[in-house]
């Protein structure tokens, strides 16, 4: 049975710019819930757990074809949650290191370009989703948005970097002020897991 990842923060940690309730409620109850999901149609499947969840993706040949469009939500609602939660972090926050870096610069211009364009893209996401920052397989990078709980690991983008869009992340802290969320997420982002792939 896959578990749940533990976080590397305290919820109140993230105060003021994402409260504790909110993150309490983020982690435990709507991560927990797409944990728990999955792994009840997997069970359902007599699936026994052989591969790492991050490349679940790959083998969905094993269930039939009938819950393969219900796994890989659940099981992008898992690894999209763990990404973004890794990917925020005042207490031990990581800036890009020099490889990083230099890679942001040479795609974007800058650093503060590439903040200002994933900003942008979150920004023109209609719905539910998330901004990602991402490695093409040719080992550039890019951002790209997804609708829903879809991954960029399907795609073969390599997720360094994202930001959860969907409103159970920021609403009761920000209402519809995306903007206000979206610049205080650069308050407390961290490139450490990022920095470690690239």
């Amino acid at each position: 049975m896959y578990q749940l990842q533990p976080l590397p923060f305290l919820y109140q940690d993230l105060e003021p710019f994402i409260d504790t309730h909110t993150m309490g409620l983020h982690y435990q109850k709507h991560q927990r819930n797409y944990l728990n999901q999955l792994n009840l149609l997997l069970e359902k499947n007599h699936y026994n757990y052989q591969y790492p969840i991050e490349t679940l993706y790959q083998h969905l040949s094993l269930f039939p074809a009938s819950y393969r469009n219900d796994i890989l939500f659940y099981w992008g609602g898992v690894v999209n949650h763990d990404l973004y939660f890794q990917s925020i972090n005042p207490r031990n926050r990581e800036i890009p290191n020099t490889t990083l870096l230099k890679m942001l610069e040479e795609t974007f211009g800058s650093y503060e370009k590439f903040k200002a364009k994933f900003i942008e893209y979150a920004m023109s996401l209609k719905g539910s989703g998330y901004t990602f920052l991402v490695k093409k397989p040719d080992g550039s990078l890019t951002i790209l948005n997804t609708m829903n709980q879809d991954s960029p690991l399907s795609y073969g983008f390599v997720p360094l970097l994202n930001v959860d869009m969907w409103e159970h992340a920021y609403y009761l802290n920000y209402k519809n002020e995306k903007m206000n969320y979206l610049s205080n997420f650069f308050e407390i982002v961290n490139f450490s897991y990022a920095n470690s792939k690239c």
